[in-house]
């Protein structure tokens, strides 16, 4: 009976992380009180492909919520973003 446990408590952990890979996740921009609007506008629209007004928007979110999120999708997908932001500082997370 316990090996049948444990059996099932792998699968359903396999099956869990599988679902996970495919969930839809956030890259979360925060306020970091360092960098200017027009840096983090620049960074947003070279880096996430945003327009002007979509860079704009979201920097004013962020300053005045202390985060927004500016891209949608898998994990595999926002991870490169994620990295490219950081790189210039910026403080991002994936959620």
């Amino acid at each position: 009976m316990e090996n049948r446990n444990k059996q099932y408590t792998e699968e359903k952990t396999r099956h869990i992380s599988d679902a996970d890979k495919d969930k839809m996740h956030f890259l979360v921009l925060h306020n970091d009180d360092e960098h200017t609007f027009e840096y983090v506008i620049q960074c947003l629209m070279e880096i996430c492909g945003h327009d002007v007004c979509q860079a704009e928007q979201c920097t004013w979110l962020v300053h005045y919520r202390g985060s927004c999120d500016v891209l949608r999708g898998g994990y595999k997908k926002l991870y490169p973003y994620k990295q490219a932001l950081a790189s210039r500082d910026l403080k991002v997370t994936i959620d």
